[in-house]
C-alpha cells in the first residue's frame, strides 16, 4: 500500500471535505451501494486543490463546481475521480468516461487512472465480485442478466466470467424458485395461463433461461395443488 510519504507532489494543502456525489447506479437503483472495492482519499494522497468552499468563486460569492477546480489537469483528474469514489465504488471505464466528459487529457487521465489502480481505489475484480454478490441476493438477477449489467459498466469479458462465475446452477435455481414463490401468491385468481407467463416471464426479465423458468414454475404449480396431468400440456417433457 503507497502512503502518504511516497507522494512527495502532493504535499501542499489538505484536500477539502467529500463532497456529495452523485451515483451512477443506471438500473440498480435498489442495490446495496457499498458494492465493489472501498475507497480512502487518504491512499491517494493528500491533494493540490484550492481550499476555498467548493461552489464559491475567488471573491468568496458563488461561483460554479468547476471554478475550484485545479487548472493542472492531473489534479483535475484527481480531483474528479475522488469525488465520484466517495462512497460508491467505480469501473475504471466509467471513471474515464467521467474525465472525457470533463474534456480531461487523455495522458492526464491515464495517469491519474494508472496511480488509482496501483494504490486499489480502482478494481473492476473486487467491483464484479461484489456486484454478483449483491445483486443476486437483492435483486434475484441470474447470472446472464449479471454480465449484461457489468458489460454496461465496461469491466472486461475475463473479469465478467470470473465473476459471475461465483453462481452455479444450484445457487440460480434456488433463487429462481424463491422469487416463484413469492410472486406466486399475487397471481392467485388468475387463469392459468396467464398465471403461466407472468411468473415465467418475471424469470426471464431477471436472466433466467427458459428451460430453467419453466421448470421452476412447473413445480410451484404442482405444490401449490395443481393437476400435474393438466400442467403436462403446458410443460411437455418437463
Amino acid at each position: 500500500m503507497t502512503r502518504r510519504s511516497d507522494w512527495p507532489e502532493y504535499t501542499q494543502d489538505p484536500p477539502p471535505p467529500p463532497a456529495s456525489v452523485p451515483r451512477d447506479d443506471g438500473p440498480v437503483a435498489d442495490i446495496q451501494d457499498s458494492d465493489g472495492p472501498a475507497s480512502s482519499r487518504a491512499e491517494a494522497g493528500p491533494s493540490r486543490a484550492s481550499s476555498r468552499t467548493p461552489g464559491r468563486g475567488p471573491d468568496g460569492g458563488r461561483g460554479s463546481g468547476r471554478d475550484a477546480e485545479p487548472q493542472d489537469p492531473v489534479e483535475r483528474a484527481r480531483a474528479i475521480c475522488l469525488r465520484l469514489l466517495t462512497g460508491t465504488p467505480r469501473t475504471r471505464r466509467q471513471l474515464a468516461d467521467a474525465l472525457r466528459k470533463r474534456e480531461v487529457p487523455e495522458d492526464a487521465a491515464e495517469e491519474v487512472l494508472a496511480r488509482f489502480e496501483d494504490v486499489g481505489l480502482i478494481d473492476d475484480s473486487s467491483f464484479a465480485a461484489a456486484w454478483v454478490e449483491s445483486r443476486h441476493h437483492s435483486r434475484g438477477l441470474a447470472r446472464r442478466a449479471l454480465a449484461r449489467e457489468l458489460r454496461t459498466k465496461g469491466v472486461d469479458s475475463l473479469v465478467i466470467d470470473e465473476a459471475v462465475g461465483q453462481l452455479d446452477s444450484e445457487q440460480e435455481e434456488e433463487t429462481a424458485r424463491a422469487l416463484v414463490a413469492r410472486k406466486l401468491r399475487s397471481t392467485r385468481g388468475l387463469d392459468r395461463d396467464k398465471r403461466l407467463r407472468r411468473l415465467a416471464g418475471m424469470l426471464a426479465r431477471k436472466g433466467y433461461s427458459e428451460g430453467l423458468a419453466l421448470r421452476v414454475v412447473r413445480r410451484a404449480l404442482e405444490e401449490e395443488g395443481e393437476d400435474p396431468e393438466v400442467l403436462e400440456e403446458h410443460f411437455p417433457g418437463l
